[in-house]
């Protein structure tokens, strides 16, 4: 499977009893509930790796998951702090007011002010706060996702507008 063709719905947090179990994270932009998937994609040496669910159970953002074929804490134990991947075709549409984090990756990013910004080349999480990752001409600009800085996300003409307080790009 091609990392392209895959989203990145969270990673393996740890072991989970003694059976094969794992406790994973799920991420902020994946759907929350994972319990009508039957195969996901983690990180391998060569690439990802599929590994069909036998059982899955939801606790807030996290989930016990049982893989199929994973049958000891040693099994388990070795899928620890490795990325979790769905296809992209997997995933539940976004409404016209939402997005997962790569589909805004090359949108034009531009200030009601100061105009062309640049292009979103990454969406990073500090924290609770989800940032653009913007390339200003070899510039790594951050902004804020959340908040009045955003004020539109045009997804049919892949740009955004953003509204940035005076004196926001000296810092």
């Amino acid at each position: 499977m091609e990392i392209d063709s895959c989203f990145k719905v969270g990673f393996v947090l740890r072991t989970h009893g003694l059976k094969g179990e794992v406790t994973i994270s799920i991420d902020d932009d994946a759907p929350s509930d994972l319990s009508g998937i039957s195969v996901v994609f983690l990180e391998a040496p060569n690439g990802l790796a599929p590994y069909f669910i036998h059982s899955i159970s939801h606790q807030g953002r996290k989930a016990f998951v049982k893989f199929e074929d994973v049958d000891t804490i040693g099994e388990a134990s070795k899928l620890v702090r490795r990325q979790i991947y769905l296809q992209k075709s997997a995933r539940p549409k976004s409404g016209p007011t939402e997005y997962y984090n790569d589909e805004l990756i090359d949108f034009t990013v531009s200030d009601e002010v100061m105009g062309p910004l640049g292009t979103i080349v990454n969406i990073m999480q500090a924290g609770a706060n989800r940032l653009f990752v913007i390339d200003n001409r070899g510039k790594e600009l951050l902004i804020p996702v959340n908040g009045p800085f955003i004020v539109d996300i045009n997804k049919r003409k892949k740009s955004v507008t953003v509204n940035l307080p005076e004196g926001f790009l000296d810092i």
